[in-house]
């Protein structure tokens, strides 16, 4: 085979890859997550809520595969960390794709049974399918800032040692606020850009709201995390362009460590910058009614919040906390260099196919959803 470039560059190159799959799912179907908490609030009867759902209903499935593909790129490139995640995290994973299971059953069946009773159940779930992953995201998030137990033996096996209600710490439910008022100030500004009147205006004041709470959850986190969080830094390990073990290296855990490469290349400084700012910019704009420049803004504040975390952790992918010689790396967890190059190519050829799908479908889709609409269309839309 040809490679064009070598294994450490391809390394550095799929640490990129999945970042770009996850601002994806995080910018796209961030939005849908937070319309669907937002459903109970900004639709108060049930053509509001259909209102609300058919905004996203030709999109969601689409931004979806975003976060499916984010998770297949995660077992080809980092088996390694697909193994140690998918085990430590399980119960919180089950819990997500449990609740990611009542959009789409929410979306179709809410609407066969007239009874108010039976819409108001779906209704429910559909919140529960956009808030409890919101969360849950978050807390994950707030988990590998601080190490994750788990460790490597001899043998290679992996081993978590913590529990369900380990991951339920003070931290890494910050950071689940974080993400909550986070992506329900991107939904909700979402909602401003494709709906009209009374749901447009409480979508409204749940972006400011939000938006509020999302810029001081995330200063404070911040503020943790240079003060009181100790992040990793790796000593010692073999040449990064060679295929080794993860107990090969040496990794020390330091005060301030999540900071070292923001001091070393100040220009990853933008990333957090850039979400305070265009977060509070997405709010002017959104009180101005230019629901189009406040969610450009928004999506922004997303991706720079999930920059601003993988910029502080490189190139940690998962740190560990009960034998940081056992965490994840760029360098340690990846597939062969055979295998990322072949995945490159796929890639390369997929994902602007990918972009330049999801653009077409939005700009088709672009437009109002109104009382009206879901009143004529009723057999066409949810």
């Amino acid at each position: 085979m040809i490679y064009l470039f070598d294994y450490a560059t391809l390394k550095v190159i799929w640490w990129l890859f999945v970042g770009v799959l996850l601002v994806g799912f995080a910018v796209l179907g961030g939005s849908d997550l937070g319309v669907g908490t937002l459903l109970p609030y900004t639709g108060r009867t049930d053509d509001e809520r259909r209102v609300v759902i058919n905004s996203i209903g030709a999109t969601w499935e689409g931004n979806f595969v975003w976060f499916i593909t984010a998770g297949g790129a995660l077992f080809a490139a980092w088996p390694l960390v697909y193994a140690a995640a998918f085990s430590g995290f399980y119960v919180a994973l089950i819990l997500t794709l449990f609740a990611l299971i009542l959009r789409p059953v929410g979306f179709d069946y809410r609407g066969k049974v007239a009874d108010p009773r039976w819409r108001a159940a779906w209704d429910w779930g559909i919140f529960a399918s956009g808030a409890v992953p919101a969360l849950i995201f978050g807390v994950a998030f707030g988990n590998l800032l601080q190490g994750v137990p788990f460790h490597f033996d001899a043998d290679q096996r992996v081993f978590y040692t913590g529990s369900f209600f380990g991951l339920l710490n003070p931290f890494a439910l910050l950071a689940g606020i974080v993400s909550l008022a986070m992506l329900v100030m991107h939904g909700a500004i979402y909602l401003q850009l494709r709906t009209d009147e009374v749901v447009r205006a409480r979508a409204a004041g749940a972006a400011r709201i939000a938006g509020l709470v999302f810029i001081v959850a995330f200063a404070a986190a911040g503020v943790w995390i240079a003060t009181g969080i100790d992040g990793y830094r790796v000593v010692a390990m073999p040449a990064a362009d060679t295929s080794f073990i993860p107990l090969a290296k040496t990794v020390e855990r330091a005060a301030g460590a999540w900071l070292s490469n923001y001091g070393a290349h100040p220009w990853t400084v933008a990333a957090p910058v850039a979400a305070f700012g265009a977060a509070l910019l997405a709010l002017v704009a959104s009180g101005l009614r230019r629901a189009g420049l406040a969610f450009v803004l928004s999506g922004l504040a997303v991706a720079a919040v999930v920059l601003t975390a993988g910029f502080a952790m490189f190139p940690f992918v998962m740190p560990s906390s009960s034998d940081p010689a056992s965490s994840l790396t760029v360098w340690d967890a990846v597939s062969s260099r055979r295998t990322l190059q072949i995945m490159f190519w796929v890639v390369l050829l997929f994902l602007p196919i990918v972009i330049a799908y999801t653009t077409w479908v939005y700009r088709i889709v672009r437009g109002t959803i109104t009382t009206r609409h879901v009143q004529e269309g009723s057999r066409a839309l949810y």
